[in-house]
């Protein structure tokens, strides 16, 4: 029976009206019912894939969709959906845009302070090497941005880093793109896995768990594919070794991290370790081709097989429109110094990147204050880890039955979609404003500025605010009324092949919403669900959704613009699909072996 049910007995004080969770709510099929249920799923999607509404718009009309599913087709009272819905929002609100707010102003410190352009240039002298130089910008730094920006920056960044460093334009886009993968599910100091845990209802450890280790696999093919991208079969067979360390080193680092350590810093360890993996092997074999150090000489040729010529442009990256988010109105940063924009050659119009003798040289100094930011993370982080402190904080939890929302499932029991929990100081959002006012001090920025550029962060984000509480809302909209579980139902019955699908569930939501956070949050408990009736474990389907999803960013239309817009080749969105369609689809298919096995007696012993 789906109706507001008076239950009393168990529940204490006066008797309250009680919503029954009913999958087979719709003319008592779970056919009809999980059909229906589907209808704001394609709002969002048809939304955003076929009419290109805004992300903001076509979460809010998913989420009426939701609302008008809940109240007819399952008889959700009309208050108790809008208080999901507010349920929903808040969890956006906090903790997860408390996160990317306070992660995104750690970062807009260093860009205003210069720093962030100090760093760019290390990374960038480092190695003269275009295949070297690829897996260090894109992959190492690109993932670091990913840790601490999210929301499109690594892509808009690093290509035009790339393209400061001589790389065409194209080129660097294809690379920005495929090496924005491994990292996305732990980026923004693991949002996207914290948003999983809550949807879901599993502990945070066993997604997180889970994921890191089925991501990781795809971090020891990325930086083989960006060497290829780059010199073909050439690159892989003469710059196999800082591909494969790199790859190695983050791959482990992401694995013990995620498991071991702490969910928000998975990605920051493992992307500075691989860089300073591939820094000590170079200079431990100082005359291989991949490990050269140029200065004041002229670079190698960056040849794009079919490009045009014409001058790169070493400047600015574009408003991004964020990761699904509606744009955080954010701009890249301004290459100044290092390796400059490169100049036309007369044949064929190739272009050639040298290295002027008065390139910058930065004040050792400098170079510190500029990783200083990323330590001082990694240190507020872990002195919370410690046996000592993590139980006093962890005791400071904000934790309560949302006011009015009574929800029991269909078997009589109390549903866990009514509950909220905050540990508000050992939350990533917090940890990280306390790093930020420390990173503040030492970048040497005053009180009353950092204030300003917090508050130009929130400014800036605002869309991306408003989209991830309206993505969240429909969720938990969906969660309460047990549209996700009819849903779930009616998938389960592929039984063993499900977990081959999951993943690719979870990278066709990232590829039409731009977003991981947004895709756990549409499938993550329809992923649970399926896996509770099929008999699967629910923590190998959940991090599947979002190890498919990492696959499915860089097909998103907001990624591509965003890849487009950075190095200015507006309106080739297509050809740069094209470029990576393949990258995309090949990685997924190993992936979604790599999940089925998993779900298998092969390779189910590595289930956490």
């Amino acid at each position: 029976m789906t109706s507001a049910t008076v239950l009393s007995g168990q529940l204490a004080g006066p008797v309250l009206a009680v919503y029954q969770q009913d999958p087979k709510a719709v003319g008592g099929s779970l056919g009809w019912s999980a059909l229906v249920s589907v209808i704001p799923l394609a709002v969002v999607l048809l939304s955003l894939g076929v009419l290109r509404v805004r992300a903001q718009w076509a979460a809010l009309a998913g989420l009426v969709a939701a609302l008008a599913v809940a109240i007819v087709g399952f008889a959700m009272p009309f208050g108790m959906s809008l208080l999901a819905a507010a349920h929903g929002a808040f969890f956006g609100l906090f903790p997860i845009m408390w996160i990317v707010v306070n992660a995104l102003w750690v970062f807009n410190m260093t860009v205003a302070t210069g720093h962030f352009d100090v760093l760019r240039r290390s990374f960038g002298a480092l190695s003269s090497d275009r295949r070297t130089q690829a897996i260090l910008v894109a992959f190492c730094f690109g993932a670091l941005l990913e840790a601490l920006a999210g929301f499109g920056a690594p892509v808009a960044i690093s290509s035009v880093m790339l393209m400061a460093l001589g790389f065409r334009p194209l080129r660097a886009a294809v690379l920005a793109l495929v090496a924005n993968t491994a990292p996305v599910a732990f980026g923004a100091m693991g949002v996207p896995v914290i948003t999983l845990a809550q949807v879901t209802g599993l502990p945070l450890h066993d997604v997180a768990s889970m994921v890191g280790r089925q991501t990781p696999f795809l971090a020891l093919f990325v930086p083989l594919v960006l060497v290829f991208l780059v010199d073909g079969r050439r690159g892989v067979r003469e710059a196999w070794v800082p591909a494969v360390v790199s790859g190695v080193v983050f791959a482990i680092v992401q694995f013990v991290t995620s498991n071991y350590i702490s969910v928000p810093l998975t990605d920051i360890l493992a992307a500075l370790l691989s860089a300073i993996a591939v820094v000590v092997v170079a200079r431990a074999m100082p005359h291989a081709a991949w490990a050269a150090r140029r200065t004041g000489a002229e670079a190698e040729p960056d040849v794009e097989p079919g490009a045009g010529g014409g001058s790169l442009v070493g400047a600015g990256g574009p408003d991004s429109s964020g990761e699904g988010t509606g744009g955080s109105g954010r701009g890249g940063p301004r290459p100044t110094g290092g390796p400059v924009p490169a100049e036309s050659s007369p044949e064929g119009g190739e272009a050639v990147a040298t290295v002027r003798s008065g390139a910058r040289v930065d004040d050792p100094r400098e170079i510190r204050r500029a990783y200083a930011p990323y330590v001082i993370i990694v240190l507020v982080f872990a002195l919370v880890q410690l046996p000592g402190i993590k139980p006093a904080v962890d005791k400071l939890k904000l934790a309560f039955h949302w006011p009015g929302l009574d929800v029991v499932a269909a078997n009589g029991k109390p549903s866990s979609t009514t509950q909220y929990s905050l540990t508000w100081l050992s939350t990533a959002g917090t940890l990280m404003l306390i790093a930020g006012v420390i990173v503040a001090a030492v970048l040497g920025i005053g009180a009353a500025e950092a204030v300003r550029i917090w508050g130009r962060t929130v400014a800036d984000l605002k869309w991306a605010i408003l989209t991830v509480a309206a993505v969240l809302a429909l969720a938990y909209v969906m969660n309460a009324s047990a549209q996700t579980t009819a849903i779930g139902l009616l998938i389960a019955g592929a039984g063993g092949a499900l977990a081959f699908l999951s993943p690719i569930l979870g990278w066709f939501g990232v590829a039409v919403t731009g977003s991981d956070t947004s895709a756990n949050a549409l499938f993550g408990s329809l992923q649970v669900t399926a896996a509770n009736s099929a008999g699967l474990p629910p923590e190998l389907l959940a991090g599947a959704n979002s190890s498919g999803g990492v696959l499915g960013k860089m097909l998103s239309p907001q990624n591509l613009t965003i890849a487009v817009a950075a190095v200015k080749l507006d309106g080739q969105e297509g050809v740069l699909l094209r470029k990576v369609v393949g990258w995309s689809l090949g990685m997924l298919l190993l992936l979604a072996i790599l999940i089925y096995l998993q779900s298998t007696p092969v390779l189910g012993w590595m289930l956490p």
